[in-house]
């Protein structure tokens, strides 16, 4: 998107977040060594930030301590087809107030998964910044909007 108003960007991530919340789950894609990793997270959108969380030992956060480079891929089934991919940069989180923030932002409980709270030294909030996002159907060929930082 060049050039745009402080509405227009809220709206593009507003109507990002709606994508995303009918996909629920995505893909994300992290580097161990040269060889891509691709599994299954939920992230939450918190303004321009996603949020999703993982465990300190985890195979994600040793990645994303060597690599902090990630794609995110969520695809909405048909009818909607709608596809958002996200590029950016990962923080692991190990703040305290920054972990309080981010347990009340990512938007499923976090005790199925195994943490207690946001005390819990099991959970690792992780802050994905994108520096590009992009909103489209049919896989990038009908209304393709694209945020960059």
């Amino acid at each position: 998107m060049a050039r745009v108003t402080d509405a227009e960007k809220e709206a593009f991530f507003a109507a990002v977040d709606a994508a995303c919340k009918k996909a629920v789950w995505c893909a994300i894609a992290t580097v161990d060594g040269k060889e891509p990793r691709v599994r299954i997270v939920h992230p939450t959108w918190d303004g321009e930030v996603l949020w999703f969380a993982t465990g300190p030992d985890s195979p994600k956060a040793n990645q994303l301590r060597a690599n902090n480079n990630v794609d995110i891929q969520y695809q909405v089934a048909p009818p909607d087809f709608v596809h958002v991919m996200v590029r950016g940069s990962a923080t692991l989180i190990t703040d305290q107030a920054t972990k309080n923030h981010a347990w009340g932002a990512i938007d499923y409980d976090l005790t199925q998964f195994g943490s207690t709270g946001p005390d819990d030294p099991n959970f690792l909030p992780v802050k994905i910044t994108p520096t590009r996002v992009e909103l489209s159907e049919m896989f990038g060929s009908m209304n393709k909007k694209v945020w960059r930082a």
